[in-house]
């Protein structure tokens, strides 16, 4: 028997799955920011495309579904001004498939089967890495007199060390890093735990860091401008580093350098992935390393190693046949 009404709106049905995702699920706040947003952006399309005031399950269907889809398809990014990728057309659409399964699994309502929802090929993502060259260029460039720029450089070395997210970053508290050993536990995208391993460069240039802190603050990464230090904040949780002010301080560092490839953190990431599989590591191995719960996502990196044994295959070849020769 259901717990609600085919006729419940379906914008508090979303809340009661937010809900549910949150308690049940246990998924991260941004996660279900995230999943809020696209299932309200899939709420308000359907009352502005139905000319109703309120969507209920009853008006979910196939065709319904398909014009959503199209609308997507032809929709305008804001940041790009080009039209939506395959790849962000498909986040919508997952969160709506999760949506509907929720409402016939949790809700007992009978509405059109999730797997009806088609999610189309997803054009081939190709990461972006830095060579050797390129990261040393940009491991160079720090003021080291500055406290920020010896902060900066620990950044850079932790996130190419690890493979961390930067969102996993700007959480860690210096608690959480063991500088003995070498590895730590992090809380990583769906609340999982895996462990991580910092490098000797990194473990220095940590140190060297802390040497720098006169604190005793609990963020392991702190701001040293902006907005002053909230009052009775006795763990300095208000000075803590923010995910956009890493992402400035590496664009910072990129232009410094002057690297040709428009590096984020995750480019970062991307580079620690591809140097391992690179140099041998397996794929289930690099999976666990980056906190990935499936390996197809993994499996992008493989693209780049490819492309590398490509380029030296060409090379080889160049060098052994001259161009001139029949």
């Amino acid at each position: 028997m259901s717990k609600v009404s085919s006729q419940t709106s379906l914008n508090d049905l979303i809340i009661r799955y937010l809900e549910f995702c949150e308690v049940e699920k246990n998924l991260s706040q941004n996660t279900i920011k995230m999943y809020h947003f696209y299932l309200s952006d899939f709420a308000n399309w359907s009352m502005k495309f139905l000319k109703i005031e309120k969507v209920t399950p009853d008006d979910l269907d196939n065709e319904l579904v398909k014009k959503y889809r199209l609308d997507l398809n032809r929709r305008i990014s804001f940041k790009s001004n080009e039209e939506f990728k395959r790849s962000t057309q498909k986040t919508f659409l997952v969160a709506l498939r999760a949506f509907i399964k929720y409402l016939i699994v949790e809700e007992g309502l009978d509405v059109m089967s999730p797997e009806k929802i088609l999610l189309g090929k997803v054009e081939d993502r190709i990461p972006k890495v830095l060579d050797d060259t390129q990261l040393k260029k940009l491991f160079e460039v720090q003021d080291l007199n500055k406290r920020s720029g010896v902060r900066d450089r620990a950044i850079l070395e932790m996130l190419f060390s690890t493979g961390l997210r930067v969102s996993e970053l700007v959480k860690l508290d210096i608690g959480d890093v063991n500088l003995d050993s070498g590895e730590f536990s992090v809380l990583g995208k769906g609340r999982k735990v895996r462990i991580v391993y910092l490098s000797p460069s990194a473990k220095d240039w940590i140190r060297r860091y802390l040497s720098t802190r006169h604190d005793s603050f609990k963020p392991l990464f702190l701001r040293y401008s902006g907005k002053r230090m909230e009052e009775q904040d006795f763990d300095g949780e208000s000075l803590r580093l923010t995910v956009r002010s890493v992402q400035r301080l590496v664009k910072k560092y990129v232009l410094r350098a002057g690297i040709a490839v428009d590096a984020t953190p995750h480019t970062l990431r991307h580079t620690f992935a591809t140097g391992l599989l690179s140099e041998g590591a397996d794929l289930r191995s690099v999976q666990e390393l980056l906190g990935h719960s499936n390996v197809s996502t993994t499996q992008i990196y493989t693209h780049v190693t490819n492309k590398q044994l490509k380029d030296i295959h060409k090379k080889f070849h160049k060098d052994v046949l001259p161009e001139n020769e029949e």
